[in-house]
């Protein structure tokens, strides 16, 4: 059974923020926190000039996968490499944090996103968060949104999936 990929939809509330527009691919929620990727963020240096010794292959755009730890750099891709340190999140779509692992797949020519940084929530934050109205979330099983849709569309996108129209969405989250 294929669990899936949950993304978190930024409210158009958001308007101003870090955060306006952002899709943000959930990799990890339970009570002590949670954590995910910014997938809709490009970064004005490319691959190639932040890691110019690395196998530059197809090598394209740098994302910001968040505000936390822009140091720390993560990869999505598509196709396992069966390497120490891939997580598989959905069919088509691989994750790593690993340096020995990024360059595999840099160097097998498949498609992949370079994340630097990533999003995260204390525990109970995010749920606060999403109990405001802050986030929509959206479950697909497939990794579309994120390998067949152009980055600047995605949170619309993203939108559309969930049969929402932004202008209908009021401020405050859902009250009991």
């Amino acid at each position: 059974m294929t669990v899936p990929l949950t993304f978190l939809v930024a409210s158009p509330h958001l308007r101003g923020s870090a955060f306006e527009g952002a899709v943000i691919l959930l990799l990890e929620h339970d009570g002590s926190g949670a954590m995910g990727l910014l997938v809709n963020a490009p970064l004005t240096q490319s691959v190639a000039e932040l890691l110019p010794d690395a196998p530059t292959t197809g090598a394209g755009t740098a994302w910001a996968g968040g505000p936390v730890e822009p140091g720390v750099g993560w990869c999505l891709y598509r196709e396992a490499l069966n390497l120490p340190g891939e997580v598989r999140l959905a069919p088509g779509l691989y994750v790593t944090s690993s340096l020995d692992v990024l360059h595999a797949v840099m160097a097998s020519d498949q498609p992949y996103m370079l994340l630097l940084g990533y999003s995260g929530w204390s525990a109970g934050q995010l749920t606060e968060e999403a109990r405001e109205g802050t986030w929509l979330w959206v479950e697909q099983d497939m990794p579309g949104l994120i390998w067949d849709v152009p980055a600047e569309e995605r949170w619309q996108a993203a939108l559309d999936r969930l049969g929402v129209n932004p202008g209908t969405i009021m401020p405050g989250g859902a009250q009991a």
